[in-house]
């Protein structure tokens, strides 16, 4: 949050001063501080107002990151997965394997994680710095999770664990639309579920939910904009698909079958 509003102020005071980025937090250092997006929330929608603003230099301290508490290293996993997700199944495979009881992240091993996650979003942004095409990947899960964010208020989620939500849903979705096996969707939701339990939804409205999808800055020409998984390590840009297929999606995962 801190280097969003920094960078936006950054990108608007005298038309553009200088901006270095230290990030404090592991999902800052291998997302928010990287890539030149900068913006703040409103109550309609996350990210509402901004700027593509990039920083001169990004300084990361991992000695500084170790020092974090546990939901906050676990919550950034959820956003380092989706790297996997979209672009490389064995870093998807390493943390799907990563609990802080089996593999404590620190080290080189949190080196080797966050340099691995810059340099597939920095190849991404290279190629398109604007999002006028491929950079759209990286919103993997993001469609779901600001709506997420947005209807809780900003308050019950970490950022991270709202894309956690909604990498789950984008493979329930690609699912029913038959882009992906049922059991690499099953996959992939194993892996998302393994870095760990995520904060309720259950009293959440599948209603409200979509509807504050529709508010999301990806929505064009009255179409909502998803990112769908192929296969792990693939995505797809996906446009048209029925409000009344995402609420069923959203709802099985609200109210899921008795056992």
């Amino acid at each position: 949050m801190v280097g969003d509003v920094a960078g936006f102020v950054a990108a608007s005071f005298l038309r553009g001063i200088a901006l270095v980025q230290i990030p404090t937090t592991l999902l800052a250092a291998i997302d928010s501080s990287i890539g030149g997006k900068t913006g703040i929330n409103l109550p309609e929608g996350k990210n509402l107002v901004g700027a593509f603003y990039q920083p001169r230099l990004v300084i990361t301290d991992v000695n500084l990151l170790e020092s974090l508490p546990p939901r906050e290293l676990k919550a950034a996993l959820f956003e380092a997965i989706k790297y996997g997700l979209m672009a490389d199944p064995e870093l998807f495979d390493v943390i799907s394997q990563t609990s802080a009881a089996t593999a404590p992240l620190k080290g080189d091993h949190l080196i080797e994680l966050i340099a691995r996650c810059c340099q597939i979003k920095a190849e991404v942004v290279a190629a398109d710095e604007r999002e006028a095409g491929l950079r759209q990947v990286l919103n993997l899960g993001h469609t779901f999770g600001h709506a997420l964010e947005t209807i809780t208020r900003y308050r019950r989620f970490k950022h991270g664990e709202a894309v956690g939500y909604g990498l789950i849903l984008a493979a329930r979705l690609a699912h029913e639309l038959g882009l992906i096996e049922s059991v690499e969707a099953h996959h992939i939701e194993a892996g998302v579920r393994s870095i760990g339990r995520l904060p309720s939804i259950a009293d959440l409205d599948a209603d409200a939910w979509l509807a504050a999808m529709r508010h999301d800055k990806k929505v064009r020409r009255d179409q909502l904009t998803f990112i769908l998984p192929t296969r792990i390590g693939a995505v797809e840009i996906v446009t048209g698909v029925s409000d009344r297929l995402v609420k069923k999606t959203i709802r099985a995962l609200l109210r899921p079958p008795p056992r």
